[in-house]
């Protein structure tokens, strides 16, 4: 058994690795602000590559998965080390809105998109089910967690050899570490016994905590389901919200606070962002996916109505925090409710089908919040669009229930 436990921590620690690599797009709100400082960037054309980026991220997803449940994890993970070389040294050779959009938005985009699709599925597959959300989340913490060292070291590597040689020394840097992890990670044999203590007997009749999966859903049958469009469009509505502070609170904090420590909030919220991960991962393993999204959703919906207010250093510091610990929540909970709704067996295919909406909601809220800056000075309109939508996904998750098992 202690072997079994040993083997399966270096899958996890392995996959948190790699995700500390992919988060590097948490950090791009250091790069926006030198953009526009010494490139003369637009916020509209530093939010591009940004959303090119997600939305690439998102849809690669789907097939990153397909390949994840045919040929394991190693094959995806050494792709994506060597695509976020490649991306990177694009982008610092041109130096363009376009090279940016190419180098960054759609080669790096697509690497996160085939490496992020790995580490969590494999992780899990590992341990019993109970423990579902507690090995998401830390797994997934990795790649929260990433800005609070991308961030200083971007940012340090800007302003002492400049914007090209930053992205060539990350993409070697990156590369390296994705490629030699990839050598660990892979899925159980046949045969392994599931990690993990058996749960607690239950004290009452009825209790909170998820249900064990009864059957396997195929991609098709899953997407035949209501619950299937509508976790999709909770997913949209919530990661637009975060993904729109997250992409510019470097730019927030010098507009809104007059602030040019912004690198430091960014990684503010990644520490957020990974905390988020995990506590969500471990609280929803005890009261349920559906009342932690909910508490999730509305949380967001409150602390984007009020960051508005957010002007003084310690205010966009609490700003900062509730949004990366509200907005990491997501990535916890929502692979984690696909595979106890929907099963493991297609868990690739399956969360990356689910996880377009990220994209979706990635690629409009951040160009919506950067043209609505470029026209107004401010982030205000698109701060009180994003906390609806988050009250309708609060509502929403109310009305959703796990599926009955497919026929």
């Amino acid at each position: 058994m202690k072997q079994n436990r040993a083997r399966t921590r270096k899958v996890v620690v392995a996959g948190t690795a790699i995700n500390l690599c992919l988060g590097v797009l948490y950090a791009w709100s250091v790069f926006a602000k030198e953009l526009q400082d010494s490139q003369g960037f637009t916020s509209t054309e530093t939010a591009l590559p940004y959303s090119v980026a997600i939305i690439l991220f998102a849809f690669f997803m789907v097939p990153a998965g397909i390949m994840l449940d045919r040929f394991g994890p190693r094959l995806l993970l050494i792709l994506s080390g060597i695509l976020i070389g490649i991306g990177f040294a694009i982008a610092g050779m041109t130096l363009t809105v376009t090279g940016f959009v190419i180098g960054f938005g759609v080669i790096v985009g697509a690497a996160m998109g085939f490496g992020y699709a790995a580490p969590t599925p494999t992780a899990t597959k590992w341990y019993k089910p109970h423990l579902r959300g507690t090995i998401t989340g830390i797994v997934v913490s990795g790649y929260g967690l990433a800005a609070v060292y991308v961030s200083p070291l971007s940012n340090y590597l800007l302003k002492n050899f400049g914007v090209a040689n930053a992205f060539y020394y990350l993409g070697i840097f990156f590369t390296v570490l994705i490629v030699g992890l990839s050598f660990v990670m892979k899925s159980p044999p046949a045969d392994w016994e599931l990690v993990g203590e058996e749960p607690p007997k239950p004290i009452k009749k009825k209790q909170p905590t998820t249900t064990a999966v009864q059957n396997e859903f195929t991609p098709r049958a899953m997407m035949k389901t209501s619950q299937f469009w509508s976790l999709w469009l909770m997913f949209a509505f919530s990661a637009s919200a975060g993904l729109i502070i997250i992409g510019n609170v470097a730019v927030i904090a010098k507009n809104q606070g007059g602030l040019e420590t912004g690198f430091l909030f960014v990684a503010l919220l990644a520490i957020g962002n990974a905390l988020g991960r995990v506590v969500t991962g471990i609280v929803s393993d005890k009261i349920g996916r559906t009342n932690t999204l909910i508490l999730v959703f509305i949380l967001q919906a409150i602390n984007m109505f009020a960051f508005i207010t957010y002007t003084s250093g310690l205010m966009l510091t609490v700003g900062a925090v509730v949004t990366g610990a509200t907005f990491g929540a997501l990535l916890a909970l929502f692979p984690a409710t696909t595979w106890d709704w929907f099963g493991l067996k297609y868990a690739g295919t399956n969360y990356g089908l689910i996880f377009t909406a990220w994209g979706v909601g990635g690629f409009i809220g951040p160009i919506m919040a950067g043209r609505i800056i470029d026209a107004t000075g401010g982030y205000g309109g698109a701060y009180i669009v994003s906390a609806i939508l988050l009250l309708v996904a609060a509502v929403m998750a109310f009305f959703t229930k796990q599926p009955k098992p497919s026929r």
